[in-house]
């Protein structure tokens, strides 16, 4: 008879290793989220979710980011924040200050920020509510969900509509001629990191004098 074990696939003790660690970290992230009265607007209080190719940033980098943005907008300004929510969780977070922001997101998990969200599609660009007037923001972040020039190409039609002028762009090194064409924006030396590595290099493109280079 053969040994029923044999079809099990045995994990290497160092995968099972690395598996207990996250198993512990999703517990100990559930009980925080309880303790701490679960602070809505930090990283992880709303999971990445690949199968809508989502990708959070660093911490370090959705702050730097986030920090640029503030100075960008200038004093009462306003900030859009297009498939960019870890961003945009930053600017939340620095709500002491003195902006307002909006998050345009296909995630309807994003809905729990309430007014600020706004449901988008990048396949119709311009499918916006009316009190989204055009250029009415200072600045505005992107981060199109695919490395396409289609996605870039629609949602650079979002960005134009949106923005006063400033432009912040977030997506692979792959589409710098293809950023250029769309929305004017150069790269930058500031290099965004992810908090699970990509294998697509990724930078910044601005088509302003930024903090970033």
């Amino acid at each position: 008879k053969m040994d029923d074990d044999d079809d099990i696939p045995q994990l290497s003790s160092h995968t099972l290793a690395a598996l207990q660690e996250f198993y512990l970290e999703q517990q100990q992230r559930e009980g925080m989220k309880t303790s701490q009265g679960f602070n809505q607007y930090s990283i992880g209080s709303i999971e990445e979710d690949w199968q809508l190719s989502q990708f959070w940033y660093s911490d370090e980098t959705a702050l730097c980011l986030a920090k640029e943005a503030v100075l960008a907008a200038g004093k009462g300004g306003r900030i859009a924040c297009i498939s960019a929510p870890s961003v945009y969780q930053k600017l939340k977070e620095r709500d002491n200050e003195d902006f307002s922001v909006c998050i345009l997101e296909y995630d309807r998990r994003f809905s729990v920020y309430g007014e600020e969200f706004i449901f988008y599609d990048y396949n119709h660009p311009l499918d916006l509510p009316e009190n989204l007037l055009p250029h009415s923001f200072d600045i505005v972040i992107a981060d199109p969900p695919y490395l396409s020039e289609e996605c870039l190409q629609k949602t650079a039609e979002t960005i134009k509509y949106l923005t006063k002028g400033k432009i912040l762009l977030c997506t692979g090194a792959v589409m710098e001629e293809q950023a250029a064409k769309h929305l004017g924006v150069k790269m930058c030396k500031f290099i965004p990191k992810h908090s699970r590595n990509l294998a697509n290099e990724f930078r910044c493109y601005v088509n302003y004098a930024s903090g970033l280079d």
